[in-house]
């Protein structure tokens, strides 16, 4: 048994390399696409790692037995489904660990272990390893080991990711065939971390080679490009991307004959990043730091310039801005210092949107995240006055919001976009009321 510490009575266990051998690390779930890769190449370097793809009610309420009800909605809700896991009898509870993300920044997702171990002890499952997955240097003692080749397969795998995710959002919903888009992606997620697994497709040759094929394999498949309305997602990074968060918001976009672009995590990435080097310039810090930092930024946008190019040269595609002009979109709307949780790159995300053809946006508002809501839903009325046909929505995602209000909400905004799609003439006959109900209430 490894040695146990105790801070304010919880204790803290080390994940050992012992327990690496026949302990399985559950994970939430959050990205589909990014999450299958990277969960393949946990278990490709030795671990057992499993992704929790559980939804319902229940989650949430799960959650609220051990978490206090003012805490975020994320925080509840990744609680909730560990616990819920933990107890559904599936797994050895003196062989299974627990791993999320720290950021490292105010928002409370750095806090997140510390109310999950808190929830351990409540539940009777104070033996559960918790190991915190971070590049700050927090929860030395309890971090997972991140090699530099796992890192650097891992942040590879987040950019394929993103490429798989953008072209399957603007082919899926016009394909001939049903199904062939997902099975496209899905055969090269499998692909990708199997050369992962022989040290292949990491180097900017074989990046360059494999996003420029797998672009051009997708756009091979045969479509038929009928207007639809355009709705973009943005928010709070867990509720933007998961559907236990979002109560399935992507599908049910689907169902609504919807196309649905949701900006990629690697824009995220280099924000984090900037934002680091941003503080280093304002208060100081440590030059080696920087230059760490500063380079790892130059990779990041090295490799969304490849993904950049390997869509342009797919054909008709809409083509994600680069991350020095996605920051130049803000000009004038919002200041570089609003950095706390997803900060101003959320606005950014939106007005991309706008400039995409994407004016339909559904802006995911979790409870208790003060960061997303003002630069969010409170940047909302500055970008309908610098793009009056912006048409926004925010949904509050918390434990007692129903899912038909949530929904309803939505079909308002959606209402709206198919009576300015070209030459369909849809929704004209509630036009009028449905813009007075959005200005009112939005």
């Amino acid at each position: 048994m490894p040695d146990i510490s105790y801070i304010n009575g919880i204790p803290h266990i080390p994940f050992t390399e012992e327990m690496k051998r026949d302990y399985t690390i559950l994970v939430p779930n959050m990205l589909e696409i990014h999450f299958r890769m990277i969960i393949n190449i946990f278990n490709n370097a030795g671990y057992h790692v499993e992704l929790l793809t559980t939804t319902g009610p229940h989650i949430a309420t799960e959650g609220l037995k051990y978490v206090h009800n003012d805490t975020c909605y994320p925080a509840l809700l990744v609680i909730g489904q560990m616990i819920d896991a933990l107890k559904s009898g599936k797994y050895d509870l003196n062989k299974t660990a627990l791993m999320i993300t720290q950021t490292g920044g105010g928002c409370r997702a750095s806090n997140y272990i510390h109310l999950l171990r808190k929830s351990l002890v409540k539940a009777g499952l104070p033996q559960v390893p918790v190991l915190s997955l971070n590049l700050s240097g927090l929860e030395k003692d309890a971090s997972f080991k991140m090699t530099l080749p796992i890192l650097r397969k891992c942040v590879v795998a987040l950019a394929y990711g993103d490429l798989l995710m953008l072209m399957k959002n603007q082919i899926m919903p016009y394909e001939l065939k049903n199904g062939e888009t997902m099975e496209t992606v899905n055969r090269w997620a499998d692909k990708l971390t199997a050369d992962f697994a022989h040290g292949r497709g990491l180097s900017a040759k074989e990046i360059k080679a494999n996003m420029f094929e797998m672009a051009a394999e997708l756009a091979k498949i045969k479509v038929n490009r009928v207007p639809k309305v355009k709705v973009g997602i943005v928010g709070e990074i867990y509720v933007k991307y998961s559907p236990l968060a979002n109560n399935g918001l992507e599908d049910f976009l689907h169902t609504q004959d919807c196309e649905v672009m949701v900006p990629g995590i690697m824009g995220f990435m280099m924000f984090k990043v900037d934002n680091r080097l941003e503080d280093i310039k304002l208060y100081g810090g440590s030059k080696i730091k920087y230059m760490i930092c500063r380079k790892l930024l130059g990779y990041f946008m090295k490799i969304d310039e490849i993904m950049c190019d390997a869509v342009r040269s797919a054909g008709n595609y809409v083509t994600p801005a680069s991350y020095p002009e996605l920051k130049k979109m803000v000009d004038g709307i919002i200041g570089y210092g609003s950095k706390m949780g997803e900060g101003w790159l959320l606005t950014a995300e939106m007005v991309e949107l706008i400039h995409h053809g994407y004016s339909n946006i559904v802006c995911a508002q979790p409870f208790g995240c003060l960061p997303n809501h003002i630069v969010g839903k409170g940047m909302i009325r500055k970008l309908r006055t610098v793009y009056p046909d912006a048409n926004i929505v925010p949904v509050d995602y918390d434990p007692g919001a129903t899912k038909v209000n949530q929904e309803n909400r939505i079909k308002l905004m959606l209402a709206v976009g198919a009576e300015r799609l070209p030459g369909t003439g849809a929704g004209t006959e509630n036009a009028a009321f449905l813009k007075e109900s959005l200005a009112k209430n939005f």
